[in-house]
C-alpha cells in the first residue's frame, strides 16, 4: 500500500469507522515504517482530538509537530497542516484554519500532490475546506491579482512558478484545469511540465504551429470557445487518451515586457458554464504579471545552469590538479582522495553545512599540490630522510600556498587556499610553515591535520608498512592538545568503523564489504576499537576490522 493510500484510509477510518481499530493499525505501521512516525503521530493526534482524549492528543501533537518540522516529505507536511487546520476550525479559529489550509494547498501544488490534497481534505469533512476548495471562484479580480502577485513575487524556480501560476489562475477563473505552456523559439515548440488536476503529468511538447495553443502563438489572439467539440481547431485526441471531457476553453498568449509571446495560457471547463469577457480581462491582467515573472525565472534558470557548468569546470580543474600528485608517486596515489573522505566524515560529525563541507573537500584534494616542487629522489626515497631532505619536504606547504594564491577565482577559493596550506600547523604552535597556534589555524586546517596524519600512518609507504591500528589511534590520542585540536580528535574517534572501512576499500576496490561485517562495525567507533584492544576484550571486532585494514582474515590463517 502506498503512503498516500495509508494516510487516506487511516483518516477515513478515524472519521467514519472505529478510532481504536485505526489507532492499532497506525501504531503497527509506525513500528514497521519508522520513517513515517511524523505521519502516524499526526493521525493519532487527530483521532485523539475527535475522541476528546486530550492528554493523548497533546502528547501525539507535540511529537508530530517536532518531527514534521524536521522533514521535507511533502505528504507528512500536507497532512500535518490539515490536521492543524481541522483543530483550528473545530475551535472556531477560522483565520488560523485558513493559514493551515493554504499552507497545505501550496505544498500540494509545489510537489504535484493536489489529488492527494483534495482527497484527504474531503475526508476531513470540514465545511471551510469545502468553502475554500480549489473550485471556489474569486469574486474580486483585484484580490485574484494580488494573490497571484504575492505567490510569484519571490519564486525563482521556474517549475514551481509555473505550477503556482497555473493553480492560482484556475482558482481565479473558477475553472477545472489550467495549463501554462512556454514557447521554445529555437525548436518552435510549446512545452509544459504542469497541468492542474494531473499529479503524474509529464512534460508535454507540441509543435508551435498546431492546435489551439499553436494558433494563439501564431496569431497572438485570445481564443474563447463555448463548446470545444464544435470547434474545428480543437483536437479531441487527448480527451480520448485520458477520459477527460473538455467543454469550454479560454486560450491566451503570455507576453514579456517587450510584448513578445513567451507562452500560452490554456484554461479548461469553467464551472459556471462559459468564460465571460470579464474572465478574459482578468486573464489578460494575470498574463501580464505572469509574463514578467516567467521571463525573470527563465533568465535566472539560465544563470543557474551557467553557474553549474562553471562549478563542474572548477571541480574538474581541482581533480586534475590533485591527480597530478598521484602521477608523481604511485605508492602514495589516492592519499588526497582519502584525506578528503576522512575530512568529510569529521565535518559531518560536527554537523557542518554542505557549503562548508564542499570547501573543506576541495582544500583536502589540493593540500599536497605543492609536492610538485619537491624532488623525486626525496619524494620517493626508501628509508629515513636526512634533516636536509625533511626540510625540503616541508617546503611543499609553502609551495602549495604560492600556487593556489596565483589562481584568482573567488573569495571561496581564498578560503580553500588557507585551509589547504595549514594542514601541517600544530595546535601548540610548533607546526609549519607559519607556526600558527590554536584557533588561529583555520578550522578546516585543523580537520585536515588529523585526516592527513591518520591516512599517512594507515597507508603503506616506501620505507614502512601500515602501522597496527592500536598504535595509530594512540598517536592520534597522544597528539590531542599538542599536534591536534582536541575537539577534532574527539569527533574523529567517534566515527563509526564501517565508515572508516569504506575509505580503506577505495584502495582495494576488488574487496567486497560483507554485509554481516558492516552490521558489526557500524555499532562501534575507533575509540571503542582502541579500548577493546588495550583491555584485551574479545578480538572479534579487531579480526573483522583487520580483514579490511591489512587484508588479513584471521579465521582463515
Amino acid at each position: 500500500m502506498s503512503l498516500e493510500n495509508f494516510v487516506c484510509e487511516s483518516a477515513d477510518e478515524i472519521f467514519n469507522g472505529s478510532y481504536e481499530e485505526a489507532k492499532n493499525r497506525i501504531i503497527k505501521h509506525k513500528e514497521i515504517y519508522q520513517d513515517d512516525s511524523a505521519i502516524c503521530f499526526s493521525l493519532l493526534a487527530l483521532g485523539a482530538f475527535k475522541k476528546k482524549q486530550f492528554d493523548d492528543y497533546y502528547q501525539f501533537m507535540n511529537d508530530a509537530q517536532f518531527l514534521s518540522e524536521r522533514t521535507e516529505d511533502c505528504i507528512t507536511c500536507i497532512l500535518h497542516e490539515l490536521v492543524l487546520g481541522y483543530i483550528s476550525f473545530s475551535e472556531k479559529n477560522s483565520s488560523l484554519y485558513s493559514i493551515n489550509y493554504n499552507n497545505a494547498r501550496k505544498l500540494a501544488m509545489k510537489n504535484q500532490k493536489t489529488n492527494f490534497f483534495e482527497k484527504i481534505a474531503g475526508i476531513f469533512q470540514c465545511p471551510p475546506i469545502t468553502h475554500l476548495s480549489t473550485h471556489a471562484p474569486v469574486k474580486d479580480p483585484l484580490i485574484a491579482l494580488v494573490k497571484i502577485g504575492q505567490a510569484v513575487a519571490a519564486e525563482k524556480n521556474i517549475d514551481v512558478l509555473i505550477r503556482t501560476i497555473a493553480e492560482e489562475t484556475k482558482i481565479a477563473l473558477n475553472a477545472d484545469r489550467c495549463t501554462v505552456y512556454l514557447y521554445d523559439r529555437e525548436h518552435n515548440e510549446l512545452y509544459s511540465k504542469v497541468a492542474t488536476g494531473l499529479d503524474d503529468f509529464k512534460e508535454l511538447r507540441v509543435p508551435a504551429d498546431k492546435g489551439l495553443a499553436g494558433h494563439v502563438v501564431k496569431t497572438g489572439e485570445t481564443v474563447n470557445i463555448k463548446d470545444a467539440y464544435k470547434d474545428e481547431r480543437f483536437n479531441p485526441d487527448i480527451d480520448k487518451k485520458t477520459g477527460y471531457r473538455t467543454k469550454t476553453i479560454l486560450c491566451m498568449p503570455i507576453k514579456n515586457f517587450n510584448q513578445e509571446i513567451i507562452g500560452v495560457f490554456q484554461v479548461l471547463n469553467k464551472f459556471d458554464e462559459t468564460f465571460s469577457i470579464d474572465d478574459e480581462d482578468l486573464l489578460i491582467a494575470i498574463a501580464s504579471s505572469a509574463g514578467i515573472s516567467l521571463e525573470n525565472a527563465q533568465l535566472f534558470e539560465k544563470q543557474r545552469k551557467l553557474l553549474e557548468e562553471q562549478r563542474l569546470l572548477f571541480d574538474s580543474f581541482i581533480e586534475t590538479l590533485a591527480s597530478s600528485i598521484d602521477a608523481r608517486d604511485k605508492i602514495t596515489s589516492g592519499h588526497s582522495t582519502r584525506v578528503k573522505m576522512y575530512a568529510s566524515l569529521i565535518a559531518n560529525e560536527f554537523g557542518l553545512e554542505k557549503k562548508d563541507i564542499n570547501i573543506l573537500e576541495k582544500a583536502a584534494a589540493l593540500h599536497d599540490i605543492g609536492k610538485i616542487g619537491i624532488k623525486d629522489c626525496i619524494l620517493q626515497k626508501e628509508g629515513k630522510l636526512t634533516p636536509e631532505e625533511y626540510s625540503h619536504i616541508q617546503e611543499h606547504v609553502e609551495i602549495t600556498h604560492n600556487i593556489l594564491t596565483k589562481i584568482r577565482m573567488s573569495a571561496e577559493f581564498d578560503e580553500i587556499t588557507e585551509i589547504a596550506c595549514s594542514h601541517h600547523e600544530k595546535y601548540d604552535g610548533t607546526g609549519y610553515y607559519r607556526g600558527l597556534k590554536g584557533c588561529d589555524i583555520p578550522f578546516g586546517g585543523r580537520i585536515l591535520a588529523v585526516s592527513d596524519v591518520f591516512d599517512a600512518i594507515t597507508s603503506k609507504r616506501h620505507y614502512r608498512d601500515k602501522m597496527p591500528i592500536e598504535k595509530v589511534i594512540n598517536i592520534i590520542l597522544e597528539g590531542s592538545g599538542s599536534h591536534f585540536d582536541p575537539l577534532v580528535v574527539d569527533k574523529f574517534l567517534s566515527i563509526k568503523l564501517d565508515k572508516i572501512v569504506e575509505v580503506f576499500l577505495t584502495e582495494n576496490i576488488e574487496t567486497d564489504f560483507i554485509e554481516d561485517d558492516k552490521i558489526v562495525l557500524c555499532k562501534y567507533n575507533l575509540l571503542d576499537l582502541y579500548y577493546s584492544i588495550i583491555n584485551h576484550c574479545s578480538n572479534l571486532l579487531l579480526k573483522i576490522f583487520n580483514k579490511y585494514y591489512v587484508g588479513v582474515d584471521l579465521d582463515n590463517e
